[in-house]
Parts: structure tokens; sequence; C-alpha cells
């Protein structure tokens, strides 16, 4: 595993592969660090789905009011929610939509993100300035490159668990 600079703004993402190790980027968009965060925290992005993962493009995830594959789950519905929480206002910034970044995925208004999210599969340049980045992958990209392909996938993957590093023993 990469060494771990800054615990309390690291995610750890199990997947059925292995984990993959997330750098938070507190200081370009504090209020998605926070919310990522808190949404670890309380366990809700356990056991969501990958809903969205279109080869060549990004692998996207977060419905934690449809997507968690042990409470009532239904493949339709994934994608189409969030958390009880407010939606975010964008926070974008000059950083590229780069290979292995984590975009907040938004419907078409640009302060309607929520607890969704997406990682990079490649460069996608065309999304920069147009959604926030606040996180990139710094270990077990290997893993997000594994993730079922389909929208939806017949078969999804899903996040097993997620966690603060720092609330890791």
């Amino acid at each position: 595993m990469a060494e771990i600079k800054d615990p309390e703004n690291t995610i750890v993402m199990t997947l059925a592969g292995g984990d993959v190790v997330i750098e938070l980027l507190a200081d370009v968009a504090p209020l998605h660090t926070a919310r990522m965060k808190e949404l670890a925290r309380s366990g809700a992005y356990d056991n969501v789905c990958f809903h969205r993962v279109i080869d060549g493009f990004m692998a996207q995830t977060g419905d934690v009011a449809n997507g968690n594959m042990e409470k009532d789950f239904n493949i339709r519905r994934a994608g189409t929610g969030g958390s009880d929480l407010p939606d975010l206002p964008a926070e974008f910034s000059k950083l590229p939509h780069d290979r292995g970044t984590l975009g907040a995925a938004r419907s078409s208004s640009p302060n309607s993100a929520n607890s969704q999210f997406f990682i990079n599969f490649k460069d996608n340049s065309f999304l920069n300035g147009n959604y926030t980045v606040y996180g990139r992958v710094i270990d077990g990209m290997e893993h997000v490159d594994a993730i079922t392909r389909g929208e939806p996938p017949a078969e999804p993957d899903r996040m097993i668990s997620v966690k603060v590093a720092a609330d890791v023993a």
C-alpha cells in the first residue's frame, strides 16, 4: 500500500480485488472532501454498487439511497439518488480530470453534487472546469480498472467498505 501522508484526508475503499487508496484534496474542494468523509464514517458507502461503468471513461458509484446491494436493491434505481444531506455547491478548480482522479457526479446543475462520484479510467479533459475534482487514487488503480463494465452492469461490482484511513486500526 502507498505511504499515507494525511490519514484524515485519505480514503481506503475495499473492492473485491483489493484496496484502493484515495487522497482527498481538502485544500481544493473542502465541502466535497468533508461529505465523503462523513458518508464513509457513517458506513453509508459500504456495499454500494458501481451503477455506471463506461470502458475508456469512468466508473460511477455512491448512490447511498438506491445503490446499497444489501438493502432493497434494484439496479434500475441505482444512480437516481443521493444522501439525505443537502446538495453541494460546485468547487471547480484548475485540476484536470486525469486518470485516477475522483470527480463529483451531478445532474445538469453545477450545484447538485451529493454523494455520487466517479473515478476516471483515463484522462478526460472534456470534463475539466465542469465537474469538481476532489481526490485521486494513489494506490490500487488496477482494482478500479477491473470493475465490471455496463450502464448498468449485469452483475455490478460494489464498494465492500469505504473508510477514512485515520479510522482504520
